[in-house]
Formats: C-alpha cells, structure tokens, sequence
C-alpha cells in the first residue's frame, strides 16, 4: 500500500523561500514548454510531470514500520533535521527523507557498483559493468554485511533500507525523478527494492576514488617506453621533508619507534615518501605498455563515484586549539576536493534523537552519502570530525604469468578461482562474462583485448618467466576484503571522547583516511587508520610486481596500535591537506612512495603561524578565509624569473607587464592570474609534455616524434605522427603540486635536457631554461589573445577556469534537450591547482575545473549554533527544484550558512515540518 498522505504533495516554499520557489516555477515552465513544443520527439511532459518527483515537506505521512513519531524539519535550503525516539526509527526516517531527494542518484550509484549500469542505460555501458563485475564490490559488500558487520551495524542499514522503500512503495517513474520519466521513452525500466547491502557498496566507491597511488603506478611504468630511469626519477621527486612539514611532528608512534631503532634500519621502510626506488621488476614493467595503455583507456572510461577516478583526490583539514582561538575552545575546517558533480556527492542532514539514550543514542549533524546512513563528517554533541584521503598504498598491480590451466606461482601453476557474472542489458541481450583471479586478485587484463599480450619487444630479467602468450595483469586491494568501516561510521557518529573516537577510527580500514578531531572539552587530535599492507625487502608498491614470486607478496598489515596519531600537540595545531604523514626518516614502515607535496599544506601552517605570531586569536571568519587562499606556490617561484626576460614583442610585453607587482593570488576578476596559469601550462607542455609517451598524453593532441627505440644522428631519423591517447582531466602533465616540485628541483640546472626543444618549423628550438620561459611566455600570450581576446585589459581567470555542473548520467550522455534540462554553469572561480581554494585544472587538457572543494565546514566547539557550512549544490536532486543548487552561488562566492544544530536554533531556522507517523 502507498503511504497514507494526509497533506497535499508537492514542494511548499517556506516564507524566505517565496522567491526561489517562484523562480523555480517559472524555470519548470520553460522546460515544459520546451517539451511540449516537440523536443522529446513527440512525446508530451506535462508541468506535473515535471513537478510530480519534488518531496512533500509539510503535513504528516503514515509510514509502516515506524514505532513512533518522526519530525523532518527542513530550513530555507531544504535541509533536513530528523527527530526520532528510536535508533531505528532515525536512520528509517534518513533513509525516507533521502529518497525523496535523491533516489535516482541513489539508484544510479547502486547500479554503479554492482556493475548494472546496462540495466538502466543500455548496451553503451557493457564495458563498464564488466570491469566492475570484475572488481566484484557488490559481492565483497554482500560479504562484510554476513560476515563481519556488526548486529547493530546491520538493524541500522536494515531500518535504512526499510525507509527507502517506503518512499517507493506505490509511486510510478515519473513520480520519483524527471530522469526517470525521461529513461520511459527508451525502457521500460523500473527501480527494484532498496537493500542493506545497496548501502554497504557505496563505501567501495568511495574507497575505489580513494585509493592511493595506483595511477602513477600504471604512468611510471608506461614512461619507460621514451624516458630512461634517471629521467623518471626526475618527474618523481623526493618529499621536500625540510621545506613542508608532515602531519604529525610530535607524534605517537614510541613502540614502533623502539623497534625501529633496535633494528637499525626498516626493511619495510623502502623509498618512503614522494619519490621511488622503482626496485620491483622495474625491467620486467618496460614492455607492459600496451596492457596499462588498455587499464588506463578502461579506468578513463569508468563513471565518477566521488572523484576523478584516482587523480587529483585532495583535501583540506585542521583543527586549532583553543589557546589560539577567540572562543578558547577549538575550531575545526574540512573541505573534501572531489570532482564537481551535480547533485553534490554529499547531504547535509541532522539526526537527533529527542533524548539520547541507550535505545537512542544519536546527536549529530553534518555530511551524509545519500544511499548511507549516518553522517560520514560533522560533529555531534561533544566531538567534531574532518576526513582528508591519506594517499596511502593499498593497491599493487601484479603481473601474472598465465596459461591455459592457470597461472605460475613459485615455479607451480595453480588454477584460477572463477565465477561467471551476467550482465543484463536495456534493450539487448544478456551478455555473460568469466571472472578469473589469481591468489593477488582479480585478473584486470581480461576486461579487455588489449591488455591481454605483452609488447612483442618487452625486455624481462633473468629471474622472469618466458612470457608465452603474455603477461596478465591482476589487482591486490585491501578493500576486496570484507571490512567494517560501515561499523565506523556509525560508532563515530556517538563518540563522546578521545578515546570513543579513536577506537571507533579502528574500524574505518577502508579508504584510509587523515582523522582530525576536537572536542567541546578543549582537546584536538589527529589519527590515520586503515588497512595498510606492508611489503618485503625491495618492493615499494611504486610499479608492478612479478605475481609469479612468493616474496612479491604482502607480508601483512601495518597494526592499529604502530600507526601514527596526535593528541593536543604543544604547536596547538594540526593541519592535513595530502602531504605525508610522517618523516620516513622516523617511522618504519612505507606508507606510499607517492605524498602530496604539501604546497596546500605548509601554505595553511604558514597562515596560521603567521596568525599566532602576531599575537593574533583565529575566528570562524579567519577558518573560512584560509580556505578560500588563492596564492600560488608555483608563481612565488618562477615570476622573478619571467620579468628577467627580455621580450623583444611588445604584445608579448604588455602580458608580461601584467605580472610586475602580482601578489599571486589567482583571483576570479585577475588578468595576471589569467597569462601566468597559460605560462605555466606552456612550460609544462614543451618541456614535459611533448617528452612523454602517447598514453600518458592528451587524446587527440598529435606530435611528430623519433619511433621508439631508433639509433642514429637525430637529423637523419625519420619521424613519425604519434597522437596521445587519455582523456583530457586525466593526461600528463597535470600541473599539480608534484609538478611544482620537479621544476623547483631543476631551476637551477639551467641547461637541463628537459629545458631544451627542438625547432619547429619557424619556431626557434630552445637550448637552455630561459630560452624555453620565453618561448612559453610567448606562447601564453597568442593563446590567450585567441580565447579571451588581443585586449589584455579584459582578460580574467575566471574567463579561462568555468565549472560546468553536469548531472552525472542523462547530463552528459542524454540528448542535448536533457542536458539542457538538467545541467547548470558555467560559474567564474577564483583558485587553482597546489592552492588552498583548490578548484583543480589539468594543465595538459586546458583551464577548466575539474575537481572542487566539494563542501566546506568550519565547526566551532565553544558554541555549536556558530559552526558554518556550505555545500556545492543544493539538498535537491530535482532539476527545477528550488534546492537544486541554491547554496551553488554561494559556494563559488565563498560564503557558508549557518548550521543550526542545538533544537532551539532548529526550531528558529525551521521553514517546512513534515511529520512521519506510524
């Protein structure tokens, strides 16, 4: 039976909402008569149509299952606060509420991770579910909600999911989502029941977007087919340890210490941080271009969870103590840089429990995934917590020796463990795959043609296997085990104290995560958990390993009790932002070979040292304005070196002229932020990009290059077109922090062989550093005169760097009337790569963004009603809603609301009640 409902439906605009809500109704008539006028081929969609998905926010709703009375209370940004008597009624009513938002998003990420995408868009989406398929979260996620969650773990997913049915329990498509109605016209598909475990994969997502160095892992083996080791070593520079500083400088971490010392040296500890040794098979990896080239076209291809698949995840978290702030209790700031998606990855939400008890123990507000329950980052009534992704290894690509039989292990062949999956396809038919995995993991190589043969001229060392048909490739992961980071979520969400949250942060093995914690007592806090492998002598995870070898193996995982944490350091501050944890010359183990260089990082000690040094108390207001720091690190360094040059073309002048008293900051209205970025990218291009190979390159982008492999006087070889092959926000270079550290390091080496290019037809070649900066400068300024115009007065970075927000489904491969509908942008933004305000670009596609800060908070712990947030869209997944990305303009401006969290400061903000009754 559909739930009974004893008020009228629809969205109802509280009184500050009057003026969204008219404006919203005139955009659902646009899009109506758009419709009607004949865009959906004949097909009539009516102004109800449109509007029949927006959620009832007023009046009451009987709901089976509830014990007891529920009150949704939403402000004038339609964002929910839950009040509940049970544990089990709270996350029903979280599970209600958001499906009635963002059920199709919800049913999109689902099919997402089951790999059944070509359930709901057809036969365009095989190749997608089959690499899923073969990842195999869903299984795994099945497995950890039988094995290993926990009994309390599993009744809250079960109420979740028994929320969300009731939302569709009786609604046709076109009563759930727009993008429904507009799947009718080409399926007849409809959303199955929602389960526990729907919930349980959406965390293999995230941990998939999470998860480490897996992409330079695959790049610095494909380098080798153009670049030598010593020139791979220099596009992976150390760690620059003396310069910015690591998370935790004083930290916990004695026994481990102790044992470190005792042994004289680690052989865990490898290269350690931001660099790598590369001494594991490195020759073995020289012919596996065409496989990783095949991995790459494959992982370009997959839809985005919560990232840009791997590249460029960042973050920004500290916490400052009270004896630095003006309230004397701490302040805490997170802002997750995840790719822009529309909706928002996250939902703001609050789940209270009218009195909190044993049978209801939540109070807490913040961040949830729409399709989860809980809140992932926020604060409750005692403690607050940010997330910044820790960047360490938990992924190795294992090269496997295969046959007919199975594969070698230790001179032994050994039998695949197999499963058959079918894929069922919208409109086609069924198409069955087999699964094979060795004992490192499943077999990627399978998913496609290409990975399946080695180059013909790979070169192997003498302890490899012939390598007969070729090599595979296979994936070793922590998160392809059962774990209990569902459980984690919900124990942090009670956390009373240090020692809740710590305990709780155990249980959060996947994705590895930067914890930073305070507390309404006045403490702070930093911990890393995870399920962190730990390797033998001579293999450091940074390219892929011989599967055929035993001792290639993990050796196990690093313990909960040897990973490295804070409690109120004597500094007074903690700040993560993806730089290393620790100084390996100071911790046993390696984590990763592949840190964040910390630009973003040691830029926020700076500001906040700065701040105390000056005798100064940090505000909310100071918090907010750190996270919107648009300096860039890369400028400070080179603009000295640019004004020295001696441009003989006064166009090219008058640019140059644009950065003579700059300060670097990259604001949006900024004409010198506009030419040095081009500047930048230019140099990246001639003196990096036109130097590596066509896989890493963007796909399109043509050079005329040496064949591999030619000898000879350069003059007398015969070139070849050689075109690059990645999509344009995953090519190389990308122009982050790590590519700021490889120009740092070669500045003074003014004759370096990567400063020199040859000549290009009229183009003069350059022989040294300054030749290939004006050559840049040059080029930066004809770029520009063709995109923003001759006239350098109207220049402006926000005209070069727009974010476009597109729905992640229909609004990128729908019809053009569809993504019309439901996409919005562009927005001009301030930022850029390796700064705080980290609205990302690819330097080698172009100047669009491509990853945001996807949220910003700053919690104050001395009054909770004065903590401030923001998120990058709106509440609403429903294009034309009035929530669909109201909080957006303010986002990119800047600004963060209030976040109302006792009830007295609820009830004041309050716009809309609906009342859930049983």
């Amino acid at each position: 039976m559909p739930p009974n409902t004893t008020a009228s439906t629809g969205q109802q605009p509280g009184k500050s909402g009057r003026k969204k809500g008219r404006r919203a109704r005139l955009m659902v008539l646009v899009l109506a008569l758009a419709l009607i006028a004949g865009v959906t081929g004949g097909a009539y969609w009516s102004i109800s149509t449109v509007r029949a998905s927006f959620p009832q926010t007023k009046g009451s709703i009987s709901l089976d299952g509830l014990s007891g009375p529920v009150d949704v209370k939403r402000d004038d940004y339609g964002i929910p606060q839950i009040y509940a008597s049970s544990d089990e009624d709270l996350f029903m009513a979280q599970g209600y509420v958001q499906a009635q938002d963002r059920f199709y998003e919800m049913d999109v990420r689902r099919h997402m991770t089951s790999g059944r995408l070509s359930e709901m868009f057809g036969e365009g989406q095989v190749e997608n579910d089959e690499f899923l398929r073969t990842l195999g979260w869903n299984r795994i996620a099945q497995e950890e909600y039988d094995k290993t969650l926990s009994a309390s773990t599993k009744k809250y997913l079960q109420a979740y999911a028994k929320g969300v049915n009731a939302y569709l329990d009786g609604k046709d498509n076109k009563d759930i989502s727009l993008e429904y109605a507009a799947l009718g016209f080409a399926n007849d598909y409809k959303p199955a029941k929602w389960t526990p475990v729907d919930s349980v994969a959406w965390l293999k997502a995230m941990a998939w977007d999470l998860r480490g160095n897996m992409q330079d892992e695959i790049d610095r083996a494909l380098m080798t087919s153009r670049l030598g080791p010593k020139e791979i070593a220099d596009l992976y520079p150390g760690y620059p340890y003396s310069r910015n500083k690591t998370i935790v400088q004083a930290g916990q971490y004695d026994e481990v210490t102790k044992t470190f010392e005792q042994s004289g040296s680690a052989s865990t500890a490898g290269s350690s941080a931001g660099g790598s040794t590369g001494t594991a098979s490195s020759s073995s990896t020289s012919g596996l271009q065409s496989q990783l080239a095949g991995l790459q076209d494959v992982l370009d291809d997959l839809p985005t969870a919560v990232g840009v698949n791997g590249n460029g995840i960042g973050s920004n978290s500290w916490v400052v103590a009270g004896k630095h702030t003006i309230t004397g209790k701490p302040l805490l700031a997170n802002d997750p840089h995840l790719s822009a998606s529309l909706p928002s990855v996250w939902y703001q939400m609050g789940l209270h429990c009218r009195a909190v008890s044993s049978k209801c123990q939540y109070d807490v507000s913040g961040y949830t995934f729409a399709g989860m329950p809980g809140v992932i980052i926020g604060h409750n009534q005692n403690i607050s917590w940010g997330m910044t992704n820790s960047g360490v290894d938990v992924t190795d690509l294992y090269l496997e020796k295969l046959s007919g039989d199975g594969y070698l292990y230790d001179d032994k062949t050994v039998p695949f463990k197999t499963r058959e999956e079918t894929i069922n396809v919208a409109g086609g038919e069924p198409k069955k795959i087999v699964v094979r995995e060795t004992n490192n993991g499943p077999l990627l190589s399978d998913r496609s043609p290409e990975l399946v043969k080695v180059g013909k001229k790979a070169s192997v060392d003498t302890a490899a296997p012939d390598r007969g048909d070729g090599y595979g490739i296979s994936l070793r992961w922590t998160a392809l085990d059962p774990g209990t980071s569902m459980d984690a979520v919900f124990a942090m969400d009670k956390a009373a104290d240090w020692s809740d949250f710590r305990a709780a942060a155990t249980l959060f093995d996947v994705p590895s995560q930067n914890l930073v914690y305070a507390d309404t007592k006045g403490h702070i806090g930093y911990t890393l958990p995870g399920k962190i492998p730990t390797r033998a002598s001579g293999y450091d995870g940074s390219v892929p390993a011989p599967g055929w070898d035993s001792k290639s193996r993990w050796t196990g995982y690093i313990d909960d009790d040897e990973l490295p944490y804070e409690y109120d350091p004597a500094r007074g501050y903690i700040v993560t932002a993806n730089q290393a944890v620790v100084d390996r010359t100071k911790y046993p183990y390696t984590l990763t070979t592949d840190w964040g260089y910390g630009s973003r990082s040691q830029r926020i000690n700076d500001l906040i040292q700065s701040k105390i040094d000056d005798g100064g108390k940090i505000s909310t207001e100071d918090m907010r304005q750190m996270q919107l720091d648009n300096s860039s690190e890369i400028a400070k360094l080179l603009v000295p070196k640019l004004l020295k040059i001696d441009i003989a073309d006064k166009n090219v002048r008058d640019a140059q002229e644009l950065l003579e008293g700059w300060d670097y900051t990259q604001d949006a209205d900024s004409a010198a932020a506009a030419y040095f970025n081009s500047v930048w990218r230019n140099i990246l291009k001639l003196a990096f990009g036109n130097k590596l190979p066509k896989e890493l390159r963007v796909k399109g982008q043509c050079l005329w290059v040496d064949p591999v492999n030619t000898t000879g006087p350069a003059d007398q070889r015969d070139k070849v077109r050689e075109c690059g092959e990645r999509e344009a926000d995953q090519a190389q270079p990308d122009g982050g922090d790590r590519w700021f550290e490889v120009v740092r390091s070669l500045m003074d080496d003014e004759k370096s062989d990567w400063w020199t290019t040859p000549k290009n037809g009229t183009r003069p070649g350059a022989a040294n550093r300054d030749d290939l900066f004006k050559r840049a400068m040059i080029d930066a300024r004809w770029e520009l005169t063709a995109k923003l115009g001759k006239d350098i007065d109207t220049w402006s970075w926000g005209r070069l760097h727009r974010l476009f927000l597109k729905n992640q489904t229909l609004g990128t491969e729908g019809p053009g009337f569809l993504q019309y509908a439901l996409n919005r942008g562009p927005w001009k933004l301030s930022g850029g790569e390796g700064t705080v305000n980290a609205t990302g670009w690819n330097a080698a596609g172009g100047y669009g963004v491509v990853w945001v800060p996807s949220m910003r908070m700053v919690v104050n712990l001395g009054d909770l009603d004065k903590s401030k947030w923001i998120n990058l869209t709106g509440a609403s997944g429903h294009a034309y809603n009035a929530h669909y990305t109201d909080q957006t303009d303010k986002w990119a401006d800047g600004e963060l609301l209030d976040w109302s969290f006792s009830d007295g400061a609820v009830d004041e903000s309050t716009e809309d009640t609906l009342v859930l009754r049983p």
